[in-house]
């Protein structure tokens, strides 16, 4: 892959960082976002390196990595924040992702401070924010007959 060098994400997937992972399988990995934006914020990222949500496609292997990322971001808040009312789980869409590397949102509101959460509103055809349910809903391969 051509960057300006070594993907910062590839490098925590591999544990080749002192960064500490909250949930490691062979597909996924989680960990707190450096920069938090909410009362509990990490993100879960594919252990292969995947550039953002528009090289994902409507096949089985898409939508079962997104799916497991889901699952494994609500598995994580829902241990860590159990008396969070509400949370949110989803993908920025380039150009508003900081980081070329797929990962996953995970949110325990309230946002703190506050503004912070128009980092992660929808801004309809023009991208922004992608709630993961949604996107599974773009993913989900169509039922061959």
């Amino acid at each position: 892959m051509a960057g300006a060098g070594p993907c910062l994400f590839c490098q925590i997937a591999r544990s080749s960082t002192s960064t500490q992972l909250l949930h490691s399988d062979e597909k996924v990995v989680a960990f707190q976002d450096i920069n938090p934006s909410a009362f509990r914020h990490y993100l879960v990222i594919p252990v292969e390196h995947i550039s953002t949500v528009k090289d994902l496609q409507r096949r089985m292997d898409d939508y079962q990595l997104v799916s497991h990322m889901l699952d494994v971001g609500q598995i994580l808040l829902h241990r860590d924040a159990p008396d969070s009312k509400q949370y949110r789980f989803g993908f920025h869409q380039p150009p508003f992702n900081s980081v070329n590397h797929l990962h996953l949102h995970c949110l325990a509101l309230p946002f703190i401070p506050g503004w912070k959460s128009i980092k992660y509103t929808s801004l309809g055809p023009f991208g922004g924010f992608i709630e993961a349910e949604k996107l599974l809903e773009k993913l989900k391969p169509k039922a061959s007959n």
